[in-house]
């Protein structure tokens, strides 16, 4: 039987073509945490390599910043907000369930109407995002996509707990995807372990507050078994890395970019090790000042490294997130 659908008139490819990013004014430095937790300064960096990270305010909602970041990568792309066909919105801490803030960020930025989504998928989340709009790009769906990671993790953070406390920042990080007349976004290397989803995890689910007699009311924290996840993490991350490349048709050698989810910064060395990196290859170390942002992490690192002149456009880069569910995504692309 022969169908009467039509072919999909998309792109033969996809690239990112612009980044934009967005840290909270106030920045908050080991000295601050450590009120907290019974740790030191050289102890958090020695074991995260984080020095500060930016904390949100109560102006800098996820949506807020989300509309920074994205319309700075709208601009960087040298589009129109109308142009926008889609907008997909990775994040863990808007609140509401329904409906998604993809929808209130895109009217925000004046996109009219386009697609607007939410996806959940922590720390892996904009290489999902990132995945979902080259193949809308490609299949004809939307010729332009704006992608953002954007995290309030300090809303989930517990304070007193000496795991967790220092690792994590707010912030929000975009790209626009869309047409390519050549590969600039390679195959992606993604995948779940639900088998180890506790070992990152939200303490408790939030209908537990339906109580309103509770002495008190605080937000569920995210936990992690730390030792776990950095096994998980340095051993096998490697490997996924190393199958984006191969998927690509890209070696190590051709690199000029390595962007890995900004977790931690002996897992970053670990992996430069473990891939057996050159000399030559630009290495985001973002977590340092910013913390790990999850999903807003490697946009954030990518805008960075672009803005500072540390990476420059076209050059070729390896993005890999990976984090609670546990979930991860790899891929090699061109920077715009």
């Amino acid at each position: 039987m022969t169908s009467k659908i039509k072919p999909s008139k998309g792109s033969p490819y996809a690239r990112i073509l612009g980044v934009g990013g967005y840290r909270p004014t106030r920045v908050v430095p080991n000295e601050e945490i450590l009120r907290y937790i019974d740790s030191s300064d050289e102890w958090i960096r020695s074991r995260s390599g984080i020095a500060t990270r930016h904390f949100a305010g109560p102006d800098e909602t996820v949506a807020a910043m989300s509309v920074e970041a994205g319309g700075k990568a709208i601009a960087g792309a040298g589009l129109l907000p109308e142009q926008i066909g889609a907008v997909i919105v990775s994040t863990v801490s808007h609140f509401k369930q329904t409906p998604a803030i993809a929808t209130r960020i895109a009217h925000e930025l004046g996109t009219g109407k386009p697609a607007a989504f939410d996806i959940s998928a922590g720390c892996a989340g904009f290489g999902y995002g990132l995945t979902l709009a080259k193949g809308l790009v490609v299949e004809g769906s939307a010729e332009y996509v704006l992608v953002i990671g954007v995290e309030r993790l300090s809303d989930l953070t517990d304070r007193e707990d000496r795991a967790t406390a220092f690792l994590f920042g707010d912030g929000a990080g975009a790209v626009v995807v869309g047409p390519s007349a050549e590969p600039a976004i390679g195959p992606t290397v993604w995948g779940s372990e639900g088998d180890k989803s506790d070992t990152i995890t939200q303490t408790l689910p939030w209908d537990v507050y339906r109580d309103a007699t509770a002495a008190e009311v605080r937000y569920p924290a995210i936990h992690q078994e730390g030792q776990a996840v950095f096994r998980w993490a340095v051993f096998e991350m490697a490997k996924v890395a190393q199958k984006a490349l191969d998927e690509a048709g890209v070696s190590a050698e051709d690199l000029d970019v390595f962007i890995p989810h900004q977790a931690n910064m002996r897992i970053i060395d670990s992996m430069i090790k473990t891939l057996k990196l050159p000399e030559h290859v630009t290495v985001a170390r973002d977590v340092e000042t910013t913390g790990n942002t999850s999903a807003a992490s490697i946009p954030l690192a990518m805008e960075r490294l672009l803005a500072t002149g540390q990476a420059k456009s076209g050059d070729t880069a390896l993005v890999i997130g990976f984090g609670a569910g546990l979930v991860y995504a790899a891929t090699v692309v061109t920077l715009p």
